[in-house]
């Protein structure tokens, strides 16, 4: 259902760098101040941007990108994964919700929250 989610960054490239190497994906598109990068332009991708009105990138509190992991493990891989990479630990990976959903949350290089998640 989702083609797409965006996300201000403050340096273009290491946003790129980051999420290309964290999702083992490439850009798809990029048009100078925004690429969007995914595995298969037909699939969902992230976007990452210079903000268009040129104002510092900011996240929005209360926001969040949750992205599966594809099992509790997988989850696990993604968080230990963006932690190498640059990202900080928001919620070390766990079961939530009366262990029906396993979640382990980071934040990116520019303070976006991320969520690596499972449902069993």
């Amino acid at each position: 259902m989702i083609g797409y989610t965006t996300i201000g960054v403050s340096d273009l490239a290491a946003a790129k760098k980051f999420y290309s190497e964290l999702f083992d994906a490439k850009v798809l598109v990029d048009v100078g101040r925004l690429a969007m990068i995914g595995k298969d332009i037909s699939e969902p991708k992230i976007a990452v941007c210079e903000p268009f009105d040129g104002n510092p990138p900011s996240c929005g509190n209360g926001s969040m990108i949750a992205f599966p992991g594809g099992s509790r493990e997988g989850a696990d891989a993604l968080y230990h994964k963006a932690i190498a990479l640059g990202a900080t630990d928001d919620g070390a990976p766990g079961p939530r919700i009366e262990d029906v959903f396993y979640g382990a949350y980071v934040r990116d290089p520019d303070g976006n929250k991320l969520c690596f998640f499972d449902f069993s």
